[in-house]
């Protein structure tokens, strides 16, 4: 007689080993490979070209607006369609995924190569143009990433396969991050930049070894004007036909102001407090690299013994907490244990947060349009935050210090914890729902 699956079984029901089984299987290991891809772009024109900036000298005014690149991953909704629709030539025969895998990949390592050829202290508009690239190439390689990702994973799997996305994702960034601050520190920045170029691989390899996903479904076939047009519209006439679709895209653009706005800037403060290189390396991306991996697996199980609601709203309560523990450390001065524990505190926060905010924005996806509404949500998650950091973080900070800075951005939080807990009590959390996080023929899984 079948069993019941971990679908159909209660959050409050399931027992500790069946949160955290779906962690073993296939479709959740593709995911962490995915994540490690995923994470390096980031780390390139993230907190490693931060470090990279303020040691050639550059004003702080500038290396925040450098985050500004950051903004291309905002706007690729509005070239997600061609994800989804346009077959590519050749590598096509693979799949639609499968292609656009290994096309965005090879981007991606080109865009990651030209950065790491530019001299900042010489030419920043070329450096701005490079980083730019590299934000392009690594939104388009998100795009595919995302879609990957959702339509392999089953709808009972989307906590522990967002959980295991986000260990990738951790340990891409992280690694990457920490792989050129060593290699920068013998051999220079742009060797430091050009070794980082194969955390591209995973994702690649991943989709070659797995092919098309089973759950990816096919609108239309694009064969004129009038069909691109659709395939450009559809998705997003169909999310905004839903009920309460206009507050859910609200709670997403106004959830991470204050997380978006502070994390940006952690470079700066631990620049300014005198850490050096090595203490970067050993608290931010030691401690928090183990810390994230710890929230990140707690996030994993809470979301299945939870369920997405309320394990959704606990992440925006800790996430808006963790902003006060860099206050303190501001306060505080050069400390190292209160760089371990602001370091520790925050990323553990950021896993659990990533792990359940993820699963939720995953399961509002229809599978019929999953890279286009999956980019929209993603791109909406952090705009406002990183529009905000790029043209006012460092100006904010020289005019409050960073004591008031990280306050203000505890303050911003508030919003998004509110609106979400009104969601939850109007019933709009679940009658905005996609097709992602439904169960469909063959999707749930029996247990023998």
């Amino acid at each position: 007689m079948d069993q019941p699956s971990e679908q159909t079984i209660p959050a409050e029901r399931r027992s500790l080993w069946q949160s955290v089984l779906p962690y073993l299987e296939k479709e959740s290991l593709a995911a962490f490979f995915l994540g490690v891809s995923s994470g390096f772009p980031y780390a390139m024109i993230g907190a490693t070209l931060t470090t990279r900036l303020a040691q050639d000298g550059i004003e702080k005014s500038t290396i925040t607006a450098f985050t500004l690149a950051f903004l291309v991953y905002n706007f690729k909704m509005f070239w997600a369609w061609i994800v989804d629709g346009v077959h590519i030539p050749l590598l096509g025969r693979l799949g639609q995924r499968v292609s656009w895998m290994l096309v965005s990949g090879v981007l991606v390592i080109a865009a990651v190569a030209n950065l790491a050829l530019v001299d900042p202290a010489q030419n920043v508009g070329a450096t701005v143009m490079a980083a730019v690239l590299v934000g392009a190439a690594g939104a388009t390689f998100d795009i595919v990433i995302d879609a990957y990702r959702i339509e392999t994973l089953q709808p009972y799997q989307l906590g522990t396969g967002s959980g295991m996305s986000q260990y990738g994702w951790r340990i891409g960034s992280a690694g990457a991050g920490a792989l050129a601050l060593v290699v920068s520190a013998r051999m220079g920045w742009s060797a430091g930049y050009l070794a980082c170029a194969v955390f591209a691989l995973p994702a690649m390899l991943t989709a070659l070894i797995l092919g098309e996903p089973v759950r990816r479904k096919v609108v239309i076939a694009k064969r004129g004007l009038a069909e691109v047009w659709d395939s450009i519209v559809g998705p997003f006439a169909e999310f905004f036909r839903r009920h309460g679709a206009w507050l859910v895209l609200l709670f997403i653009l106004v959830h991470k102001i204050g997380d978006t706005l502070a994390n940006l800037t952690f470079r700066l403060l631990f620049n300014d407090l005198g850490f050096t290189n090595d203490e970067i390396a050993l608290y931010d991306v030691g401690v928090g690299f183990w810390a994230y991996l710890i929230g990140v697996f707690i996030g994993g199980v809470a979301y299945a013994r939870l369920g997405l609601k309320h394990s959704v709203l606990l992440a925006l309560v800790l996430m808006c907490i963790s902003n006060l523990s860099f206050a303190m450390l501001a306060a505080a001065g050069h400390s190292n244990w209160g760089m371990a524990g602001a370091i520790g505190f925050e990323n553990a926060a950021s896993g659990y947060g990533g792990v359940v905010v993820v699963a939720y924005f995953s399961a509002l996806c229809d599978l019929r349009f999953t890279a286009a509404q999956y980019a929209l949500i993603s791109a909406g998650a952090s705009i406002v935050g990183r529009f905000l950091t790029g043209t006012t973080a460092g100006g904010l900070i020289e005019a409050m210090g960073y004591v008031n800075f990280y306050l203000l951005t505890t303050v911003l939080a508030l919003p998004g914890i509110v609106l979400f807990w009104w969601m939850m009590r109007t019933g709009l959390v679940d009658a905005a729902m996609g097709t992602a996080g439904e169960v469909g023929e063959g999707d749930a899984r029996d247990d023998p």
